[in-house]
């Protein structure tokens, strides 16, 4: 099955904001569609955006209505996430992904909505976005300029050629690899296994990150993908932004010393330090497009994910 790349965006184009997952927080989330119209974007908004159910935005039934119905809504050119939280994986069963196979159009998220980007890429290979959110990135008053510019793909076919000028790169494993860059957060890719949904890395780029997990955590994860060949059937391995994975406890493993461990496993090329994730600037990558890594070079090139 060929990748499926979304149209791009001009001004005056609708777009829906939806919560597929948590609730957002409602003033990050104005300042956010504010943004939005400063791009010369319109916005609908889904249903559920503002329901609270628990630690829900609404009901699974109506947060799978508001996905659908925003795929189904041929003025809506791009759908772009609240934020992310916890839930997604609940609506995967529920999904018509034939509604999204006819409708390809742009699907915006990161952090849990990883679940999404996961269950959409395999069963209908459009190409979606990891990243920032509208209410728990976009629209906080700190926001840097590089996270906001990211939006600018959404207009115009541009690589993204991702080198020491934007961060600090570590080469955990020295090598030159490609093919299509896939994953996101480790804890929703590894809540994939075992279901109709798991995450396939055969001749992948694999992209992780994550946030607030100790690297006991972490070690659990990454054991588990590696058990279930994962990080070996992989051509190479991105290692992005893991905020806040610091240990809680005396007598523990640093961070750096879990992650090399698994990559020297896999022995796959490997490299890390991308400001990608749960960070801020947050760089934003098309996923499932073609994507070229060079250790020696430190550069990572993601091909655009826009006709």
């Amino acid at each position: 099955m060929c990748i499926v790349k979304p149209s791009r965006l001009k001004k005056g184009d609708l777009v829906g904001i939806i919560a597929p997952a948590s609730p957002p927080n409602l003033e990050n989330l104005e300042r956010g569609i504010h943004f939005l119209k400063s791009l010369g974007l319109k916005v609908k908004i889904g249903k559920s955006v503002k329901n609270i159910n628990g630690y829900l935005a609404g009901t699974d039934e109506e947060r799978v209505e508001d996905l659908h119905e925003m795929f189904l809504d041929h003025e809506v050119k791009a759908i772009i996430c609240a934020c992310g939280g916890y839930g997604t994986g609940r609506l995967a069963k529920k999904i018509d992904f034939e509604i999204i196979k006819k409708n390809p159009k742009i699907f915006w998220g990161y952090s849990d909505i990883t679940f999404l980007h996961t269950a959409i890429y395999q069963k209908t290979r459009l190409v979606t976005f990891h990243g920032p959110m509208l209410g728990s990135d976009i629209g906080k008053e700190d926001t840097h300029p590089l996270s906001k510019d990211g939006f600018l793909q959404l207009f115009e076919q541009r690589k993204l050629d991702y080198t020491e000028q934007l961060s600090l790169l570590t080469v955990v494993v020295e090598g030159k690899a490609s093919g299509p860059i896939i994953g996101g957060n480790l804890s929703l890719l590894v809540s994939t296994l075992g279901t109709p949904f798991e995450i396939d890395t055969k001749g992948k780029l694999l992209f992780i990150e994550d946030i607030n997990e100790e690297p006991r955590a972490v070690d659990r994860m990454l054991n588990q993908l590696y058990l279930a060949g994962k990080l070996h059937e992989a051509n190479g391995i991105i290692i992005g932004d893991f905020c806040d994975c610091t240990p809680k406890r005396e007598l523990s493993l640093s961070l750096d010393e879990v992650i090399h461990h698994y990559m020297k496993l896999a022995n796959k090329p490997a490299i890390g330090g991308f400001q990608i994730g749960h960070c801020n600037p947050h760089i934003a990558i098309p996923l499932g497009v073609h994507t070229e890594m060079d250790t020696f070079e430190k550069r990572l090139v993601v091909e655009s994910g826009i006709l």
